[in-house]
């Protein structure tokens, strides 16, 4: 009996050495609460919903605003207007197309100026010629007054809506080596004022035809036809 005293001790022994074997294959392969936090992972960026329902980025830029159409001009069809200087010295006759005009001052006799420019929305019309010759007016209803400055001498005038054959005309060629130049009014009476320049010599215009243009210079036959801007 006494010889079973050392084995309980040995198996004593190893029972504790056991236990501690076991003990610490739980908790010594734990990992510290101390250690390094694991990696971040990138999570990953919202998604747009393809429906649009999702709010909109903070970078993304508004927009742009539509663009305002530019203003038009006022369309008016091709009118003449022609009438007399308020001093019945000379006649005048304006061509006026959409936003475009163009203006004839002639005395029928040496004095003469073409003039153009634009008219606005209210009818008002600033025309310029050669030599410093200007033309302001407004159309109102049926007709244009105004004042035209020629040779530093200002000419009021009306001009009233002009019904064909009455009207402005025009012919430009060159007869026999001359250069011919020919402008003509017809007013709503039927009378004419016009001015023929033969290489730039001016002198009083022949009649034309107010239905075909047809006019002899020189005789030879042209054709003086509506001046359209």
């Amino acid at each position: 009996m006494k010889r079973s005293g050392p084995l309980y001790t040995l198996l004593a022994g190893l029972a504790l050495g056991l236990f501690v074997l076991s003990l610490n294959a739980t908790t010594g392969e734990g990992t510290s609460s101390y250690g390094e936090a694991p990696a971040a992972t990138a999570s990953p960026a919202p998604s747009t919903s393809p429906s649009g329902s999702g709010s909109a980025s903070p970078s993304a830029e508004p927009s742009a605003s539509p663009s305002k159409a530019s203003p038009t001009r006022t369309a008016r069809a091709k009118t003449s207007y022609a009438g007399r200087t308020d001093d019945d010295s000379s006649a005048i006759s304006i061509s006026i197309r959409g936003d475009k005009a163009i203006a004839y001052f002639c005395d029928g006799r040496t004095k003469e100026s073409w003039l153009k420019g634009n008219v606005e929305d209210d009818g008002e019309m600033k025309l310029s010629g050669k030599h410093g010759a200007k033309l302001d007016g407004r159309l109102t209803g049926d007709r244009v007054r105004g004042t035209t400055t020629i040779e530093k001498r200002p000419y009021g005038f009306t001009a009233k809506k002009a019904v064909k054959p009455s009207g402005l005309y025009r012919a430009t060629t060159e007869v026999r080596g001359a250069e011919i130049d020919g402008g003509w009014i017809v007013l709503p009476d039927g009378r004419q004022v016009g001015i023929v320049r033969r290489d730039d010599k001016p002198s009083a215009a022949p009649p034309i035809d107010p239905d075909s243009g047809a006019v002899t210079v020189d005789g030879d036959s042209l054709t003086a036809r509506p001046v359209v801007p």
